[in-house]
This record gives C-alpha cells, structure tokens and sequence, in this order.
C-alpha cells in the first residue's frame, strides 16, 4: 500500500474527522489519481504560508489542515510567553474564509492566547498593520490572494507585521510536524473564550488608526485639491477586501469622480465575473474598462481579493486607448513619484533607501542611483523585504525605507506595514496623477518621460504550470537540467554572470571568480546577460508552477519589445 493510501485510510477512520467530512473521502474511493493529490504529501509553507485547494485531505485547506497549523503556532507563542500579547487574525471574501479563521482564533484562545478577529473581511496590509498596532506576537491572515476560487491560504505575520522567515518558519513547522493526532488539536466554545477575556473583536477603530497613517504619507494634498475635478476613477476590488477601505479613502482625500464597478463591488468568493481574480490578467479588468470608457476615466484600478496587489490602466489622451501597466512600471512610477517629491521638498534622507526583489525590474536601481538612495535587492517574497525592514529597524536605523516593491505588482509606500499594500499605492498613484494632470501630463506621460530620463527597460514574465506528484517531479527535473547545463548564450548575449541561489553562489562567466549572494538558500537561479539584460527562473511557492522572469534595456520601446519576444523564445527553449 502506497503511504497516500495508508494516509487515507487513517483518514476515514479518525474518530476526529467529522462524518460528512469522511462522506466526501468515501466519495472518492476507488479513484487512485484523486486520492493521491490529496494525500501524497502535506501542505508546507511556501513564500506565503498554508495555500491550497479547499477540501478533505493532508494536502488541502480544511479545518483540519488550518487548525493544526495553529496548533502548531500556538505552541510556538507559548514557548516564546506570548499568550498575552495576542494574535491578530484577517480573513478575506473566499470560501471557508470566515470559517477558518474562526476556527484558528478558538484554537488559539483554547491554548490560553488572546486573539484580536475582524468583524469582518479586511484587506491583508491592514492586518499586517493591526499586529505592529495592537503589539501582538503573531498575526493570522485567512486568504487565497489572487489565487482561483478553489483555493484558500493561511499566512501567518510575526510581531514585526511581516510575513514569517526563517529561523522562526521552521520553528512554528516543526511543532506543526510534532502534531501526529489531531486529538492534539484544542478547541473551545466562542462564547466561553469571550467571557474569559480572550477572543476579541476588532474593526472600525483599526480602520480609523490604518486610514490616518496612510494620510500621512500623502505629499502633495494642494494638487489633490485644485484638479481631482477633473479626475475620473474607476474602481474594481474584485469582489474583496479592497471595497471596505479603498472609496472610504479616496472620498475623505478629496477625490469626488470615484466609480467603482458595480458588478464587483459586493465581495464573494465565487469571483462569478471573473475567471481568475487576478489584476495580473488582463482579463479581470474587463467590466472596468468598459466603465472606464463609458465614464472618459482617466485612471482604472484593480485591486486583488485581499487587496495587497493592484492593477492599473492609464488612458492615454493621444490615442485615446487604456495603456496595462505591469508591475514594475506602476512600481517605478510610484518610486520615481515618491522619490523626486521628497527631492523637491528638501525631506529626502541622506539614509534613504529603496527595496525591490531580485526579479522585479532594473529601472529602480537606475531610480535608485539617480537619487542617490540605497537599493537592497531581496528574494522573491514580500516577507523578505519585510525582512530587511525588520534588520534596519535594529541597526538603529541605519537606512530609512521609503519605498518597496515587487514585479507582481505588489508595493509598500512608507513604514506602516510590511507586506505590500495595494491601498496606499491607489492612494498614491491617484495623487500623482492630479500632481501630472497640473502640467498637462497623464500616468503614461510620466512613465514616458522616465523611459527617457533613464533608458526603456521592460520586462516579461511567463509560467508553466504542472499539476499534482508528476507535475513536481517534473519541475524538479526541470530545474537539475538547467543547474547543471546552465546556458552560454541567450538570444544572441553572452551570459555574463550566473547566479545559483540554492548554492549561494555568483559565478563571472569569463573570469570563474564566484563570490556568495549574501542572501538566504533558495531554489532559483539567474542569468545576467549583456546590455543590462537578465533572466531568471524558479519554482513558485504557493502555486504548482515554474516560473520564469525576463528583463531588457534599450534606446526605444520598439526595440526593447523586439529584444524582450527574443529573449524569452529563447527561455522557453530553455523551458523544454
């Protein structure tokens, strides 16, 4: 008998697992290939936390799965006396969302911890803000992202706000993996955790200390002032957490033309409008250009589900065509935004710096340079920026972050937080388009007038997805074949230097001088090429999928289009 198999059986005769829970295994007896994908293996914490289809089994997201994740984290914050200082816990518009973090907020509170719950869904930078806020240990987020409907996650935060690194991942895993039973698991009735002083719920106060904070960061309120009139918003926070905070804040900045897509305003977890809630595909900003049109918009917005990455298209008045920006263009327009207002007003600090993943795009170190602020390049991960955060914090300070980012379209403007935070960005992009729209400029304008300040750099991704135990094998072999035959040449460019993340190793092609990373093991590996070319390739962790990123540099966009396409044919060849 296959360990899948044993794993199953255990499963269906655990006094623990519910009867209809069992049902729904017995439903799938006899059929080999389902069994295995759910139980060959554990779900394990990726760049993300627990993510997963939803469903019965050790590689699903159930209540089982959830819970003993908490249990786990529980013995870590009581190992660590941290029962009092609590945990905050979020959840977003997703199947079983409010559930499970129901269901975690009692495992904890049946282990003696406090637990700060939202009322009701709330974005993810705002609960990363709630833990540094209420000083709490640990923070909880329930929450698939831009993932398909089928899927739910569960992040955990540490008391920085940050998404949890290494050593305490696999600190909190390995109690995880010393829950063999799940008799192991604590429980308790709500009501008798709230009359013990130890589940509370939270919202509308931390909306109000969230909101302030970002208000903060807002430079030029005069611009806002004299030309939102003329402004036009649409908004889509495709059917989540983006509807609680994003038209609340934009209405109390001043911002009067805000039209959010009614189709997707109410938040539901079956996304019926659109195929994958994600503001990467093009796709899911359908009904919102429609509006956009409709309405002479000069700016529409997406938000994901949990509102932590946002999609923008900027109208071009030229052509009269909505012009996608990717990632890294809506994340260098904000740094060069950010960046030149604070050189404007005399408040850019000598200590400045900037903060992007080694995949994300090399304007910002153009950026970077120009302003002459430090740039940190960290892992893929937006809890390796926060990482980062956290060291500087501890070093007295020894650089301030002003902004941070990643290509998929996740940014942090500021300090508040430490994942990204698709609020701030709206509200941040929304005020440089009223401080452009004053010199007769558009967001499109702007990204032009840096292409030519800087140079054109554009870049591309592409993924290949490979399912269940064969698609991971696959992958894995994947990966081999390119560590051990790395390429000589791509696209007609010499490859300049190859870095082997896993190996901590940089290696110079034409000199064989290697030199470490310096940053943490990982399975990726990077290609430098001529002209300030690069490629890189890794493994997603959260999605079954290999992934691969492309980055160019040129003299027009024309041809850094045209030596975009042939570098990633070349990558795909790569790819076979």
């Amino acid at each position: 008998m296959q360990e899948y198999e044993v794993k199953y059986e255990k499963w269906l005769n655990d006094p623990v697992i519910s009867k209809e829970d069992k049902e729904e295994l017995r439903k799938i007896k006899g059929n080999e290939k389902e069994i295995e994908d759910r139980f060959y293996k554990d779900l394990e914490f990726g760049t993300a936390g627990l993510r997963g289809v939803i469903g019965i089994g050790t590689n699903r997201m159930n209540r089982y799965t959830v819970t003993k994740a908490t249990q786990g984290l529980a013995s870590y914050i009581i190992e660590k006396n941290g029962q009092d200082r609590g945990v905050a816990i979020a959840y977003d518009s997703r199947r079983m969302s409010k559930e499970f973090s129901e269901q975690a907020a009692l495992c904890l509170n049946a282990n003696g911890i406090k637990t700060y719950r939202f009322e009701s869904l709330r974005p993810t930078p705002e609960l990363s803000f709630a833990v540094r806020e209420l000083g709490c240990i640990a923070g909880i987020n329930v929450t698939a992202s831009h993932n398909p409907p089928e899927y739910n996650g569960f992040k955990v935060y540490g008391e920085d706000g940050g998404q949890i690194v290494e050593p305490v991942d696999k600190e909190i895993i390995d109690k995880v993996n010393a829950i063999n039973d799940f008799g192991m698991i604590k429980t308790m009735e709500r009501r008798e955790a709230e009359k013990k002083g130890l589940y509370h719920t939270i919202g509308e106060n931390i909306d109000r200390r969230y909101l302030e904070e970002l208000k903060k960061l807002v430079s030029n309120q005069k611009a806002i002032d004299e030309v939102q009139k003329d402004l036009k918003i649409v908004y889509t926070p495709l059917h989540g957490t983006g509807i609680m905070l994003v038209p609340t804040l934009l209405k109390e900045l001043g911002f009067e033309n805000i039209y959010v897509v009614p189709q997707q305003e109410k938040p539901d977890g079956e996304f019926p409008t659109v195929d994958y809630p994600n503001p990467e595909d093009p796709k899911a900003f359908a009904l919102a250009l429609a509006l956009a049109k409709q309405k002479d918009a000069d700016l529409v917005l997406a938000t994901d589900p949990d509102a932590d990455r946002l999609g923008i298209y900027v109208k071009d008045t030229k052509t009269g065509e909505y012009i996608e920006f990717n990632g890294n263009m809506s994340g260098n327009l904000v740094a060069e935004y950010v960046l030149s207002q604070k050189a404007q007003k005399g408040t850019l600090p000598k200590n400045g710096a900037i903060i992007k993943t080694i995949v994300s795009s090399k304007l910002t170190d153009a950026i970077a340079k120009y302003y002459h602020v430090k740039l940190f390049s960290v892992l893929t991960g937006f809890k390796n920026i926060a990482k980062v955060m956290r060291k500087l914090e501890e070093n007295n300070h020894e650089y301030e972050p002003l902004f941070a980012y990643e290509e998929s379209y996740g940014c942090l403007v500021g300090t508040h937080a430490r994942d990204k935070d698709a609020i701030v960005a709206v509200m941040t992009l929304c005020e440089a388009a009223c401080y452009y729209k004053q010199k007769n400029m558009t967001l499109w304008d702007a990204m032009l007038e840096m292409y030519q300040k800087y140079g054109y750099y554009r870049e591309s991704q592409f993924s290949v997805t490979l399912k269940g135990a064969e698609g991971a094998q696959k992958i894995k072999e994947m990966m081999e074949n390119m560590r051990n035959h790395p390429p000589k040449e791509l696209a007609m460019q010499k490859v300049l230097e190859i870095g082997d993340y896993e190996a901590q190793v940089m290696l110079q092609t034409e000199t064989g001088k290697q030199s470490p990373t310096g940053l943490s093991k990982s399975n990726v590996l990077y290609y430098g090429l001529e002209n300030d070319a690069w490629c890189c390739v890794r493994p997603s962790g959260t999605e079954p999928k290999i992934k691969f990123y492309i980055g160019v540099k040129a003299a027009s966009i024309e041809n850094a289009q045209e030596k975009l396409k042939k570098l990633e044919d070349a990558m795909r060849q790569l790819a076979k």
